[in-house]
């Protein structure tokens, strides 16, 4: 049965994205079928996994408005067990496009709904906002994961997307889950990134992932060659530590299931 899962978090520069590609990448090394799917106009995912965005005939755009088919727009990746549907700057359109349309928290839903079966894990990358492509996102999903960056004002906003999951679920999908919240750019150095993980677990008790992802060099270097972290450097600490979430990951998954 495929998992949809949504990795959100409207505050930028948290790790979402490297989280998205990461534990994709990290879940397919370790033999699971993936599917990444762009869903920010800025479209980082999409370079992180090498794509040229110029270079696309068709983006998840097209997709949502009907224009394309899903068979059209998906890609593979240089992990055989990992696709990917990309995104450019077309996706600034449909916010503006779908503010009237009927059914418009649904389009992300209707437009995945054949891929069910065909993946184990469909994971979606959301942009730094709570607009109308994260509430298509939640609509589709069925749980979030919030990277939660080890910082200063880490929680400040928290309650907003908390709140927005909460309306989400009671509105248009009932299913929705918090599937768990996950520190990132953790340097264990620091008497701050210990109190943001105290912090964390004194609010959000069991919701918070014991593994967390270190600030790595390797990490931010990736992206920029077009590869996730286990094929970029797979003995990088940044490398070691998605592979250890992704199992932590797949452990939570189960403790939902049931």
């Amino acid at each position: 049965m495929t998992q949809i899962i949504s990795i959100a978090n409207q505050k930028g520069g948290v790790g979402k994205t490297t989280t998205s590609i990461n534990l994709s990448a990290a879940l397919a090394k370790i033999g699971k079928t993936v599917l990444l799917v762009d869903c920010d106009s800025q479209a980082n995912a999409t370079t992180g996994m090498g794509i040229d965005k110029p270079s696309l005939d068709y983006s998840l755009y097209q997709g949502l408005i009907g224009e394309a088919e899903v068979e059209d727009i998906i890609l593979p990746t240089a992990l055989p067990k990992l696709m990917i549907i990309p995104a450019n700057m077309d996706l600034i359109g449909f916010e503006i496009e779908m503010v009237s349309a009927k059914d418009r928290e649904k389009k992300l839903k209707i437009f995945l709904e054949p891929l069910k079966g065909r993946f184990e894990y469909i994971i979606i990358d959301c942009p730094p906002a709570l607009g109308l492509l994260t509430l298509n996102a939640f609509t589709a999903s069925d749980s979030v994961l919030i990277p939660l960056q080890s910082e200063f004002y880490a929680l400040e906003g928290l309650g907003q997307l908390l709140d927005t999951i909460k309306r989400v679920k009671s509105s248009f999908n009932p299913g929705l889950t918090i599937n768990g919240i996950l520190l990132t750019m953790y340097d264990k150095r620091t008497n701050l990134a210990q109190n943001v993980v105290e912090d964390a677990k004194k609010y959000f008790k069991g919701m918070v992932f014991n593994t967390k992802i270190p600030r790595n060099v390797k990490l931010g270097e990736a992206p920029s060659y077009g590869l996730p972290i286990v094929l970029y450097d797979k003995m990088s600490m940044g490398s070691k530590s998605y592979i250890t979430f992704a199992k932590e990951f797949l452990t939570r998954r189960s403790h939902i299931k049931k």
